[in-house]
């Protein structure tokens, strides 16, 4: 199955952020913790240009500890770019975007010269929440499904910094299907653009390859199975998704487990690491991957 989604309100939003963004002195570029490279918009990239920019790695409670360090470290190689994992609900992390904005605009952020920041990211990676939390109230619509903000939006902080909020800007055409599955996995992908049994298997092989103990632990799995059908058998036994007869339904316990594991029930994951040689997980030794 090829992944497909990109609703119509995206592309007059990558005009509009293209437009806006030349007046934007700092630029937040929300990411998912669990897949930094495959939820980052290569488009966003290209439109920042040489702006100052903060790659928030959001949901950091759910990714595997060692390898967002290896992320961090990777994207802080790139001129221009500070890289800082948080939990975007938490407002003692969040606040650290702050002066991190304004030790980046040390001219703004004055009466009358505020630092003028733009959150951009992918759909459902948590930008509303994180706007959220800086207002100290709710002025973005929040929602677990991708494409809540479908237009843009102008919040003042009141303390030298205004946010401007952008709707999840996804790209045209999804070449790198295997990036396009983790988007899915993660839930980045609108639920009409997708199959939950070929998405679940996907996740399933994945897990079996990456983390086997989680599965074993969470599923009471003495042994690990085969393959990735029969993870997702095992997972419909365990969570009692079964069709008339005693037969397992594939498409409830996919469903079911792409669901266990965006809450992180399986345990701390992460989809994707940095390759070896810009300074990856392959490259952690054991103090790190054992945090």
């Amino acid at each position: 199955m090829t992944i497909k989604w990109y609703p119509g309100h995206m592309g007059k939003a990558q005009e509009q952020i293209s437009e806006a963004i030349r007046r934007i002195d700092v630029v937040i570029e929300v990411l998912d913790a669990r897949l930094p490279a495959s939820s980052s918009n290569h488009q966003l990239a290209e439109m920042r240009r040489n702006k100052p920019c903060i790659k928030v790695l959001n949901k950091k409670e759910l990714a595997d500890p060692a390898v967002t360090k290896a992320w961090v470290r990777t994207f802080e190689t790139e001129s221009g770019v500070r890289a800082l994992p948080l939990s975007a609900k938490q407002h003692s992390e969040v606040k650290q975007l702050i002066k991190l904005c304004q030790r980046l605009a040390p001219n703004r952020g004055r009466p009358g010269l505020p630092v003028r920041v733009m959150v951009v990211g992918i759909p459902n990676v948590g930008k509303s929440t994180l706007i959220n939390t800086l207002a100290g109230k709710c002025v973005a619509k929040v929602g677990d499904k991708p494409a809540i903000t479908t237009c843009a939006q102008l919040v003042d902080l009141r303390n030298g910094i205004t946010l401007s909020d952008t709707p999840g800007l996804l790209w045209p055409d999804m070449t790198d299907q295997v990036a396009a599955y983790r988007l899915a996995t993660s839930g980045a992908i609108g639920a009409n653009a997708l199959d939950y049994t070929v998405v679940g298997l996907f996740a399933a092989e994945f897990m079996m390859q990456r983390y086997p103990e989680l599965l074993k632990e969470r599923y009471k799995l003495t042994e690990l199975p085969d393959n990735s059908t029969a993870v997702l058998e095992a997972v419909g036994r365990c969570l009692g998704c079964m069709a008339p007869g005693g037969v397992i339904d594939l498409h409830r316990a996919a469903e079911a487990f792409l669901r266990e594991l965006r809450a992180g029930k399986i345990g701390r994951i992460s989809l994707e690491e940095p390759e070896k040689d810009a300074g990856g997980a392959e490259n952690l030794d054991s103090s790190e991957r054992s945090e």
